[in-house]
């Protein structure tokens, strides 16, 4: 208890000092060698702490600033309390893992030449940010003490994109045969979505296609769950469950599946996914979906083993071997992490399903690391939905991990609690919880190119 009461009078003060101090901020920005853009902010005084933050994906066409928060509130907050700040654009848009590794790097070793070299530098990110701060991590052992990936697509490009697959790949097979929709090798992206998108919206019309969509949608295990600050569906309300995989379909996750894979098929010059090997039945029988669809089948009058035999029996995607090398390399994980590492996921994910923590925690176990790895979520809806004081409370606890040299205790209700006297930083009640979040369903890490772990064929 005097533990907990020290942690909260900390973050109390914390609170105080942002709001009745005023740092000085020492801004720098310029333009790396690969054309990126970086922005490094110190306060005065600076407590010696350095965070490097990885933004998440930007497509192709949108602004692509050098970020070194995720939100403002955060932002703020941590230069009022002596943390310095940096980030990188990174040199492209798209799943830019290869620039992002070397331009993270590239921005602190000019943080290091410029300000000095900080007494710890922890990683953090969002999204594909997320992974990025785990690769950081990885591939550049001694320059990082702590890591806070967020939200990240943390069970690596391979897995990621295998799964994205099997979504595209039931949705052309059940909803969209007739339809010149590509999967794979993606020639016009934007009519590419445009197809993707009638056909969704035509099936949502009819209670066959909406079992169909929920189908599609279970093989990546997407949420019932879309608007964040909206309370949870209950577990056997299958149609709002369904409306709300809906949306995060036509808004968030087709744009991905059908579009932006033509600019990863670019980067590694050709299809990097497959579903060779692939049991649709298994997959939805792990899926943490699989009430949902078993109920509406049933309501429609449709034969779910009949859809499921459609899928088995439909002509496979391969990959080509060349372009899964590329995806390998940007990136898939291995565990071989020496320091502290705290992940924070909501349970309502629709893009980057909180299943992803599952194949994440996995490397790490193969890597006989785990005790260096430690697990959060929020229950709320939405990617990256945090609050600004959910954030601090991560950040905070990870600190202290290596400050005390061990965990601290991570229940929801204690982070729960610290978060609460952060006052107008929790935008929305704070939402912390403990979750079993199921498997991932298409694990492919850097254990199974070494034989460790039985793959699918390509």
């Amino acid at each position: 208890m005097l533990r907990i009461a020290a942690r909260l009078a900390l973050l109390f003060a914390l609170v105080l000092f942002s709001v009745s101090a005023s740092a000085a901020v020492t801004t720098q920005t310029g333009t790396l060698p690969d054309g990126a853009t970086f922005i490094i902010e110190v306060p005065s005084p600076w407590n010696g702490t350095l965070l490097l933050y990885s933004h998440g994906y930007v497509f192709t066409g949108s602004p692509n600033p050098a970020l070194d928060a995720g939100d403002i509130g955060t932002h703020d907050f941590l230069l009022a309390n002596g943390f310095a700040l940096a980030g990188s654009s990174y040199a492209h848009t798209g799943w830019a893992v290869e620039e992002g590794l070397l331009d993270q790097i590239a921005v602190l070793d000019t943080f290091n030449a410029s300000v000095g070299r900080p007494a710890r530098t922890i990683a953090w990110g969002h999204s594909l940010g997320g992974l990025i701060t785990a690769g950081l991590i990885e591939k550049f052992h001694g320059r990082f003490d702590a890591a806070l990936p967020m939200c990240g697509a943390v069970s690596g490009g391979v897995g990621t994109w295998n799964q994205a697959l099997d979504g595209g790949f039931a949705f052309k097979t059940l909803l969209a045969s007739s339809t010149p929709l590509q999967v794979v090798d993606i020639t016009n992206p934007l009519a590419n979505l445009a197809v993707a998108e009638g056909a969704l919206v035509a099936a949502q019309s009819t209670a066959q296609g909406r079992a169909r969509i929920a189908l599609t949608m279970a093989l990546g295990d997407t949420p019932g769950w879309f608007t964040p600050g909206s309370p949870e569906p209950a577990a056997n309300d299958f149609v709002t469950q369904e409306q709300n995989q809906f949306e995060w379909a036509s808004q968030i996750d087709f744009p991905f599946l059908f579009a932006a894979r033509a600019e990863l098929e670019f980067r590694a010059g050709g299809n990097p996914s497959w579903n060779t090997g692939v049991d649709y039945e298994r997959q939805l029988a792990r899926s943490v979906d699989r009430r949902e669809v078993q109920a509406l089948y049933k309501a429609a009058g449709l034969n779910l083993d009949a859809d499921l035999d459609a899928l088995n029996r439909a002509a496979r995607i391969h990959a080509n071997p060349s372009s899964v090398d590329y995806l390998e390399q940007n990136i898939v994980l291995d565990g071989e992490v020496h320091i502290p590492v705290l992940t924070m996921h909501t349970t309502g994910d629709g893009l980057v399903s909180r299943q992803n923590e599952s194949a994440y925690e996995d490397v790490f176990r193969d890597a006989g690391h785990q005790h260096h790895l430690r697990e959060i979520f929020v229950h709320r809806a939405g990617h990256c939905a945090f609050t600004p004081a959910e954030t601090i409370v991560a950040l905070q606890n990870l600190i202290e991990r290596l400050d005390v040299g061990s965990w601290p205790p991570l229940a929801p209700d204690l982070l729960n609690n610290e978060a609460a006297p952060l006052g107008p930083l929790n935008v929305l009640p704070p939402s912390f919880i403990q979750i079993d979040v199921g498997p991932f369903l298409r694990p492919f890490d850097a254990f199974d190119e070494r034989g460790d772990r039985r793959h699918d064929d390509r």
